[in-house]
């Protein structure tokens, strides 16, 4: 049904209590303006940075006496286009917003931005339930992990063989790893999967120099996929992660309500894009990886000690145990140092700049239960499914599905809540490749591949591209219960 008439005189109420959450809300706004606006500073900054270029070889600035320079303006402007850095940096004005704001100040500033849960430290009780920080944690850990190079080894092989299948061609390639690759997921986690499917992407695909439209419909293609390819099972995406225990479900519910679905969705939008694009991936050569230098063979007992290490990580993450996640961190570390000859030098960048982007996510995040939790409660199935997935564009799909759990409405039984619970996780799941921001592991993919993309990725076209296989997702969802 439509959104209850008394939807605004609720919201208006909840900011006259508490004027903090709209500032808040304000903020996030920002930032996600921001983001879309990324590239923008990006390409501001490249231009900078090549004048300045110009200026050192002239001899008009000031080098030091490695003859090393810099513009700040420029390094400024670099920071505000790394997408990756947008939800930090804005996590930064809410906290010196919460110092500033009459009623909060230093200590409550602290205690929220610590603890990630605004209600609790509004009531000034301790956080409930696991730290809100855990996932952020998760994603750098095992996307550290996951681009190893003996667990990327193997993954090349067992995808590479299934593409020899298909002809072991370019085109093979890129449909085996934007199939198997997300379906994976619902096995080594969402962001192992991303991960992973980005490095083969980039080595074997984004390598091949394809157009700028084909790069774009190939990242939107990962984002979607890897987003619904978790839906196998109920601990491997995030959005079912949040609903699974609460819910009572478990991986036989959630392949009998999305498993089908998934597989189906992700089939057909390859074969989709594959059509569109089929004279161009013809047309793409192959060539020579790197890895073809390396050692032929990885023992098989060290790919076992890395897989050992991931299965440790995820089952810290079911059990919330952070402490115990970074001691497996540490281990891996200490043992890539005592193997040297089977692993490339550990990749932290990456994993470091997406796990600040979950946590800033998290701050920015934890402060917009108050609008949207009222407008879940208010929706049927069909508004429900597609209001989830618009929002889900606009903030983690996790964080959708989490705030759709707290409702008492569909904690209840009945055919017509079932109806809501789908399509509330539907829609996130479906949305989840809309934009950066939609799934937690898309920064980590878009961290992976966008060096292909010049001065980085348009929000706009990703958007574009997305919509396709996200209507197809929800066709999927929505037929195949």
């Amino acid at each position: 049904m439509p959104a209850s008439p008394d939807l605004w005189p609720q919201l208006v109420a909840v900011v006259e209590h508490d004027g903090f959450l709209l500032a808040a809300t304000a903020v996030f706004a920002c930032a996600i303006v921001h983001a879309f606006l990324a590239p923008f500073f990006a390409r501001a900054a490249h231009r900078l940075e090549h004048a300045h270029r110009e200026a050192v070889r002239a001899g008009r600035v000031t080098v030091n006496e490695r003859g090393e320079s810099s513009d700040f303006r420029a390094a400024a402007l670099h920071l505000l286009g790394e997408v990756e850095a947008v939800f930090g940096i804005w996590t930064f004005v809410l906290f010196g917003l919460l110092i500033a704001w009459p009623g909060k100040g230093w200590d409550f500033a602290c205690r929220y931005v610590e603890s990630g849960d605004y209600a609790a430290t509004v009531a000034g009780a301790a956080a409930t339930g696991p730290s809100k920080f855990i996932e952020p944690l998760f994603v750098f850990v095992i996307m550290t992990l996951a681009a190893a190079r003996p667990v990327m080894t193997l993954a090349a092989r067992l995808l590479g063989g299934a593409a020899k299948l298909l002809g072991d061609g370019p085109t093979a390639r890129w449909f085996v790893i934007l199939t198997l690759a997300p379906l994976f997921g619902s096995v080594i986690t969402e962001p192992a999967a991303m991960t992973i499917g980005a490095l083969l992407l980039s080595a074997q695909f984004y390598a091949l120099r394809p157009s700028d439209r084909l790069k774009y419909a190939t990242l939107a293609l990962l984002f979607v996929n890897v987003s619904v390819g978790g839906a196998l099972t109920s601990f491997a995406a995030p959005p079912i992660v949040m609903v699974a225990a609460k819910w009572g479900w478990d991986s036989a519910v959630v392949f009998g309500q999305y498993g089908v679905a998934a597989i189906v969705a992700i089939l057909v939008s390859n074969f989709a894009y594959l059509l569109i694009f089929r004279v161009e991936l013809r047309s793409l050569q192959p060539a020579p990886t790197a890895e073809a230098a390396r050692p032929a063979k990885i023992p098989a007992w060290v790919t076992g000690v890395h897989l050992l290490l991931m299965v440790w990580t995820v089952a810290m993450l079911a059990g919330h145990h952070p402490i115990l996640m970074l001691g497996g961190f540490l281990v891996f570390l200490a043992f890539t140092v005592a193997t040297p000859q089977w692993q490339d030098p550990v990749r932290l960048r990456g994993p470091l700049l997406v796990g600040f982007f979950l946590a800033g996510l998290v701050v920015l995040g934890g402060t917009q239960g108050w609008w949207i939790s009222l407008v879940l409660v208010r929706l049927d199935e069909t508004a429900l499914l597609a209001t989830a997935t618009f929002l889900t564009s606009f903030n983690d799909n996790a964080a959708i599905t989490y705030l759709a759990a707290q409702v008492p409405a569909l904690a209840q039984s009945g055919p017509v809540v079932e109806g809501l619970r789908h399509a509330v996780v539907a829609g996130a799941l479906a949305g989840g490749g809309m934009t950066v921001i939609a799934n937690a592991p898309n920064p980590a993919g878009q961290s992976i591949l966008a060096p292909f993309f010049g001065t980085g990725v348009s929000a706009f076209r990703l958007a574009c591209w997305a919509l396709p296989p996200t209507a197809i997702a929800l066709v999927s969802f929505v037929l195949l219960r």
